[in-house]
């Protein structure tokens, strides 16, 4: 999502997971993993892969990141085929063997925590980077209740509703007729 509350909002949770861990120091990496899609579904001309890698350099450029300062990487794959890439698990065990002091991974195609990002990056990427090499490694969650991505996506709700009255916008008389408008088309009440 290229929405600039969204960015704005993980851009501070960013900076925020800085301020508690310190800034990344020359040669480190801020890793921004998406969960991956087969290959053939960017080649069938399905846009997730462009939408994650225009997320990802915009996020990169309002953390002021050089190219070499962090990656854009795919995670979850499973089965035969081929699926988006750079793959995340490889790239971490990479970053570990290149001598990588420090990684912190934050993962954008997640509003929300759960076990793809908490198990598979936050503890087995650890891991990984660790285990290869690696000296310090950082999950920043995801946005979960954070009051600024919470603003924002009340706003772009609020944008997608395209007239719809809501609650707090909308007097009485207007949800009462809304609401008998909807009882007559078999509502319940």
């Amino acid at each position: 999502m290229t929405n600039p509350d969204y960015i704005q909002a993980l851009e501070q949770t960013v900076r925020n997971h800085w301020v508690k861990h310190g800034p990344l120091a020359a040669g480190d990496q801020l890793v921004i993993s998406f969960h991956g899609l087969p290959r053939r579904n960017l080649d069938l001309g399905d846009p997730y892969y462009c939408e994650c890698m225009k997320t990802g350099r915009l996020l990169a450029e309002r953390l002021n990141l050089t190219p070499d300062q962090h990656r854009i990487c795919f995670q979850s794959r499973f089965g035969k085929a081929e699926w988006l890439q750079p793959y995340t698990a490889p790239t971490l065990e990479a970053l570990g063997k290149a001598g990588t002091r420090r990684v912190d991974v934050i993962c954008p195609g997640f509003v929300a925590d759960c076990l793809e990002t908490l198990e598979e990056i936050a503890i087995e990427g650890k891991a990984s980077f660790l285990a290869n090499g690696g000296q310090e490694y950082h999950y920043i969650p995801a946005l979960n209740e954070d009051h600024g991505w919470l603003a924002a996506f009340a706003s772009l709700v609020e944008r997608h509703l395209a007239g719809w009255p809501s609650k707090e916008k909308a007097d009485a008389d207007t949800l009462a007729a809304s609401a008998r408008l909807a009882r007559t088309h078999g509502a319940a009440s």
